[in-house]
């Protein structure tokens, strides 16, 4: 029986090393996968990078388009194993609502990975949405700088300010992000500064 997976965390966790990782086996296997990716990040050009240093093609999502209708159509070609999805948290509620009609309606297992918050410690749309739609939640983890588990991340600016304001999207500014667990992002937040 296919569900929908959210495996989330904040950054440096691994998200899309699992992803690649989740894809390989399949095809190892000899099944068909198809990996998304958002257009917002263009900076791979069609792949899911990761930090690690390995890669894989991906198709771009963006917002608006109908995922099920072209699942649908890519399904009919050749049967799917596997939908893979990386930056999940850019996903529309809608979106979310498609993914979930592939695993229902076309019986293809689809794995979500992304970011749960952003850094003001507020849900993505998509993350919301996958919380609330998955089958299973899966909490991929890292450690905040005290040895803790990161579940927040916080952005900084040039000065090594904690940024507070502005758009809740950045793309290419992965330096200037900082996983930290709840307390340190709290401390974060109230001082202006990473917190040791």
């Amino acid at each position: 029986m296919a569900k929908l997976y959210f495996y989330y965390s904040t950054m440096n966790a691994g998200k899309s090393t699992a992803l690649l990782q989740a894809s390989h086996n399949y095809h190892e296997r000899g099944m068909r996968t198809l990996v998304y990716t958002a257009a917002l990040d263009d900076r791979g050009g069609g792949r899911v990078q990761s930090r690690i240093g390995i890669s894989g093609e991906a198709r771009h999502f963006a917002v608006g388009q109908d995922l099920f209708t072209e699942i649908v159509a890519d399904h009919s070609t050749g049967a799917l194993a596997c939908v893979l999805v990386d930056e999940a948290q850019f996903l529309s509620t809608e979106q979310v609502q498609q993914l979930a009609r592939v695993v229902d309606e076309l019986d293809v297992p689809v794995l979500c990975y992304g970011l749960r918050t952003d850094f003001q410690g507020r849900l993505f749309p998509g993350s919301a949405q996958l919380l609330a739609w998955a089958d299973n939640l899966v909490e991929l983890k890292t450690i905040c700088h005290c040895g803790r588990k990161a579940t927040m991340v916080v952005r900084t600016a040039a000065d090594g300010r904690i940024e507070q304001q502005g758009a809740q999207v950045e793309i290419g500014g992965n330096e200037r992000y900082v996983s930290l667990c709840r307390r340190h992002f709290t401390r974060a937040m109230a001082q202006g500064i990473v917190y040791d």
